[in-house]
């Protein structure tokens, strides 16, 4: 049998459009020779395959299968008795009515996707008109067919998603580790500006018990391999009786005694979740739709939408009633995989970037989104390495030893940089006295952070900052930058009569003859004292 190229030069630019088109893609080709070239790249790619056959009517995804088993052709006329016709019209009859948006049968829509073509061969029998799938095309529609023996039995709720809705993707990832590392350091220097999942999620995971870190608890999450950290805060939260995913849903307040199962819903979606075959991309809103209609009352004990006290924070507005199940519940789902992907098992997608998720795709772990390994540095893939400027400033990838960026942030001063690291996967960090001052308080010794620093960047710590910090170690801060409030008058026997005046004690450093620091908070008392001396003064700012 041809292959898809040679079948798809038989028909015309308009054609070809109609197939790319139907396969959520763009020809840029002007001429059908090019086109034809172009779409047959496109189209043989299993990915591409999987995601159209799975958007396939019931009955055309029947003649397929039908055609597959038969050896990949099938005479015209035994075909088209049990699969229907295809209407013939030339081009302009065609542009013009669109049969590809309502096709009279399934062997049409297989025609107008390119999954099915039409073609004269020898026979016994003579020349004989064939149904028939390209070549190279049967051969992934078969390995498609072969892998669906391995998905889940139970039938999934909602449909795979269609092209327009997994257009922009966002690939799941391992960053809630980071975010972590971040947190917990922040809850050892006094920060505290975290997002409330998070610190219950760490909580249910016991590597923090009321926003205390637990020393070992915090010291093995660190040092695990990255999916086994990852492994540990999934558990965690699939296990957790504690964290409520409806009462950390954004823009809603709780209130009231009313109790929830968080748990129990957990694991009922989760079933839900895994009955959908790994590796495909589902449609949200189908699978939101699906839930309404089958187990709307999935979350609340025999039906009850009246005695939880939930209201919308933007507005004030009490959302009780089935009329709010999709600002609740459904609301509620969305949450649950916006979770799944936080805790890297699911890729999302949307009509485009910046819009909400319409689509996601499950896998045991995050495939696509995991980064190279932690190795201190030595990694020759991206990132993976901390620099070190005489500055002070000091840049750590998210790639590198979580446990050592966790104690080089106890040490240093936070750059707003260094907490949005999503474009750079980079922190960013500055050391200067009063960080070290505060590094001290938490019993921290400057010392352990030189030797983080020698060992970490096989010793290519700036001479200036070494010895900045072994300074410090011994004297502590040997200079200070201050704002203060100077008095300037215009002769020293002015500023005598001052310093002898009651006025004397609100006085600070005599820096000369004419000047002197103010101490604070008592500018307005020296200004009245010297209006009683007969001069009037001015501040400026």
């Amino acid at each position: 049998m041809p292959d898809l190229y040679h079948s798809l030069l038989k028909y015309d630019i308009g054609h070809l459009r109609i197939i790319a088109g139907l396969w959520g893609l763009e020809l840029d080709s002007q001429d059908a020779d090019s086109a034809a070239q172009e779409l047959s790249a496109s189209l043989l790619d299993l990915e591409a395959v999987t995601e159209t056959m799975d958007i396939l009517p019931a009955d055309a995804r029947t003649a397929l299968t039908t055609l597959v088993e038969s050896g990949g052709r099938s005479e015209w006329v035994t075909f088209a008795r049990k699969y229907g016709e295809m209407r013939e019209m030339g081009e302009a009859k065609r542009d013009r009515e669109r049969p590809h948006l309502k096709p009279i049968s399934p062997a049409e829509t297989l025609f107008y996707r390119g999954l099915l073509a039409k073609a004269f061969f020898d026979t016994e029998k003579g020349a004989q008109e064939f149904a028939y799938i390209p070549d190279d095309l049967f051969e992934l529609i078969k390995l498609e067919m072969r892998e669906e023996s391995f998905t889940p039995k139970e039938e999934p709720l909602g449909r795979p998603a269609a092209p327009v809705e997994k257009t922009f993707k966002i690939a799941a990832s391992d960053r809630v580790l980071d975010d972590a590392t971040t947190y917990l350091a922040a809850l050892r220097t006094g920060r505290s500006h975290f997002k409330r999942d998070l610190q219950d999620l760490l909580t249910s995971a016991g590597i923090i018990k009321k926003d205390i870190p637990q020393t070992e608890a915090v010291k093995k999450f660190l040092e695990d391999s990255r999916p086994q950290a990852l492994d540990t805060l999934f558990k965690a939260w699939l296990d957790s009786q504690t964290f409520d995913e409806l009462r950390l849903l954004p823009g809603l307040v709780c209130e009231g005694e009313w109790q929830n199962q968080p748990l129990v819903t957990r694991g009922f979606l989760m079933n839900l979740v895994n009955s959908i075959p790994y590796n495909k991309w589902w449609s949200l809103p189908a699978f939101l739709r699906a839930i309404k209609e089958k187990y709307p009352d999935f979350q609340r004990p025999a039906g009850d939408y009246d005695s939880w006290f939930i209201k919308r924070e933007a507005d004030g507005q009490y959302l009780r009633g089935f009329a709010y199940w999709d600002s609740v519940d459904g609301a509620l789902v969305k949450y649950f995989i916006q979770v799944l992907h936080w805790l890297g098992k699911v890729d999302l997608a949307s009509p485009e970037e910046g819009k909400e998720a319409t689509a996601f795709r499950i896998h045991p772990f995050a495939q696509d989104g995991v980064p190279a390994a932690e190795d201190g540095g030595k990694s020759k893939g991206v990132g993976g390495k901390i620099v070190v400027s005489s500055n002070g400033k000091i840049t750590v990838s998210r790639f590198f030893s979580r446990a050592v960026r966790y104690q080089i942030a106890r040490f240093c001063e936070w750059d707003e940089d260094g907490l949005d690291h999503s474009a750079t996967n980079e922190y960013v960090y500055s050391v200067n006295s009063q960080s070290l001052k505060r590094a001290g308080q938490q019993g921290l010794k400057t010392e352990q952070l030189l030797a983080l620093l020698v060992k970490y960047t096989n010793s290519n710590v700036p001479p200036a900052l070494v010895k900045a910090l072994k300074r410090w170690e011994m004297h502590g801060s040997e200079a200070r930058v201050e704002s203060l409030h100077l008095l300037r008058v215009s002769q020293p026997e002015v500023m005598e009569e001052l310093r002898s005046s009651k006025a004397g004690k609100f006085l600070g450093e005599l820096l000369s003859p004419t000047a002197v620091v103010v101490k604070e908070g008592a500018i307005q008392k020296v200004m009245a004292a010297l209006a009683e001396l007969g001069l009037l003064a001015e501040v400026r700012e």
